[in-house]
């Protein structure tokens, strides 16, 4: 089982790394964590749990970050590594699904639930998500092309117009 979880009465919940035999409760996400069905997806969740570093996991050789947030209708904790695109300390996370005709499953969470955990390296706070548009999005895509060019790609294999959500700190 990965480090920071643990099995009380049959069911996977949600630990962040703290003192010995000690659960941190100060954390904006809290709850039975559920992983993902996809397989990479948990690969990677669960090096960076185990390693408590963002650091030991890319995507096409690129940084990712870790968010956690809750799920839109279970209600669980979910975990998602999405590519790394920070500016003055916010971030954007861009809703690709690999330029899929449909929004990935996490999209339709941070809409219902936009507090989320946001790990980078080491680090974990709590930011609010909220998805942008006009200029502010197209500013944040330029800046989302750039640290992951495969973006500029995704959408042309697609009609819909991939969703960009900026992460602002709230702790």
């Amino acid at each position: 089982m990965a480090a920071g979880l643990t099995r009380p009465r049959g069911r996977l919940v949600h630990r962040r790394p703290g003192p010995p035999g000690g659960i941190v409760t100060n954390m904006a996400i809290e709850g039975e964590y559920e992983p993902s069905p996809t397989e990479w997806v948990r690969q990677h969740v669960e090096q960076i749990t185990q390693s408590g570093t963002t650091a030991v996991a890319t995507i096409q050789g690129r940084p990712v970050v870790l968010l956690t947030m809750r799920g839109a209708r279970s209600g669980k904790v979910r975990k998602v590594p999405v590519m790394r695109v920070e500016h003055d300390g916010a971030y954007a996370v861009v809703a690709s699904k690999g330029g899929a005709p449909q929004h990935p499953l996490w999209y339709y969470n941070l809409k219902a639930n936009p507090t989320v955990e946001l790990q980078d390296g080491t680090e974990v706070h709590t930011y609010v998500a909220r998805e942008v548009e006009g200029a502010e999005r197209d500013l944040w895509w330029e800046r989302a092309v750039a640290a992951y060019p495969d973006y500029a790609e995704y959408q042309k294999k697609t009609t819909r117009r991939i969703p960009v959500f900026v992460l602002e700190r709230a702790d």
